[in-house]
């Protein structure tokens, strides 16, 4: 390992496993830094610091949960704020009017205000960047930030217990959660898809009855 970030990146279980007394704060920083985009898997993250939890710092369980909570949640809102207060910016200047009209910007805003709080808590289950996007989408549609807060929380207390408790419970072998995971998500992402589908349907569909009102 030569130290950069990038050489961290490429092997994250071996380097959790390496700075097992200060699991802590590394997944915490990891978990934030995933927030700006970077190639971290959040579910890596939480699954492999569940294992070492129970193979080599036992004694420092919660606080390893604790600050895989807060290292996820503090990275989403950084995605919800970095869609509110800049990406939102950017698609409303006027030099975009001709790619996003105005108009198509409210009746997105009408609908995600329908529809938005599902889309979060759903999102927020789906890994390979679509969580991020999900949050930055709901940060551009002004979505009220205590919703945001509340509706985050409660999805990610559910993610958090289920992929730590995966990881303590395999202990060494959390591999095999990874593995099972990434076939799952395979088996998951077609209906993922179907969902989006019916999303854009009512979209267009409620957009078509906003033109004829």
């Amino acid at each position: 390992m030569d130290g950069s970030i990038f050489a961290i990146l490429s092997d994250i279980p071996d380097y959790l496993i390496s700075m097992a007394p200060y699991l802590h704060y590394v997944s915490f920083a990891l978990l934030i830094l995933a927030g700006f985009n970077l190639p971290i898997s959040e579910d890596v993250v939480m699954i492999v610091s569940g294992s070492i939890a129970a193979t080599v710092v036992p004694e420092n369980t919660f606080i390893i949960l604790v600050g895989c909570f807060l290292g996820a949640y503090i990275s989403d809102i950084f995605a919800y704020c970095m869609g509110r207060y800049f990406l939102s910016w950017v698609i409303r200047h006027k030099r975009m009017a001709n790619i996003i009209p105005v108009k198509k910007i409210k009746t997105m805003e009408q609908y995600f205000s329908k529809y938005g709080e599902k889309t979060l808590f759903f999102g927020r289950f789906i890994p390979f960047g679509f969580r991020n996007a999900v949050f930055m989408t709901s940060g551009v549609l002004g979505m009220k930030f205590y919703h945001f807060l509340i509706i985050d929380f409660l999805a990610l207390c559910s993610t958090t217990a289920i992929l730590f408790t995966l990881g303590y419970k395999f202990g060494g072998n959390y591999q095999i959660v990874i593995d099972f995971a990434n076939k799952f998500y395979f088996i998951l992402f077609p209906a993922l898809i179907l969902i989006i589908v019916f999303f854009i349907r009512k979209f267009m569909k409620h957009h078509r009855e906003n033109i004829q009102e």
